[in-house]
């Protein structure tokens, strides 16, 4: 009975959060977390596009890594 009970318990909860993440608010919250983790990624791969740049520009002795930057 005690396991029925905390059972219960744990899916209103869960039934309680997710009515409250499909309304507007929770929506934009779900949205700005996108966006958040896209924009982290872009960056990310811009540094990572920048110092693979640099390496490649260096070991083929094109340009300094200051010329490269503007």
């Amino acid at each position: 009975m005690g396991i029925g009970v905390a059972i219960g318990v744990i899916a209103f909860r869960k039934v309680s959060q997710a009515q409250s993440s499909l309304g507007p608010e929770g929506l934009n919250r779900a949205v700005g977390r996108l966006a958040d983790g896209v924009y982290d990624f872009a960056d990310a791969v811009r540094a990572g596009m920048q110092e693979r740049e640099t390496d490649l520009r260096t070991a083929l002795g094109i340009e300094s890594a200051e010329v490269v930057r503007r």
